[in-house]
């Protein structure tokens, strides 16, 4: 019987936008990238040191450094070298800011909210 259920469970959430889940797949994997593009879409002009984007958004820096880096990689980040310190910047792509914008829209949605939670902790097991 629980089987059943789980499996209920997993149907309900796999009903979800393909380049959302996608989204939340690749670049979106972990809650503190899901804060950092939710900072990021909300001050698209900010340019700054990880220490302080840590800050900014109330995380260890030692954690948030290594997922700038993999933000940056994945495009949905810049990343540059200013005088030996590394900086970090919305990307400039407007296809990705636009995939960006799409997912923090759906985020307003609260059962969206849901499947998103749903597949972040699955995709860290």
């Amino acid at each position: 019987m629980g089987s059943n259920r789980e499996e209920l469970s997993a149907q309900l959430m796999d009903d979800i936008d393909p380049e959302l889940l996608e989204f939340i797949q690749l670049r979106v994997n972990t809650f503190i990238k899901w804060d950092l593009v939710q900072f990021f879409h909300r001050n698209p002009h900010t340019t700054d040191l990880p220490n302080q984007i840590a800050q900014y958004i109330g995380r260890d820096p030692r954690i948030v450094g290594p997922e700038l880096k993999a933000l940056a990689t994945s495009g949905v980040l810049h990343e540059e070298e200013l005088q030996g310190m590394r900086i970090y910047t919305l990307t400039p792509d407007d296809d990705m800011r636009e995939r960006i914008a799409r997912f923090m829209q759906a985020c307003e949605d609260r059962q969206f909210r849901l499947k998103a939670i749903y597949h972040v902790i699955k995709g860290l097991h």
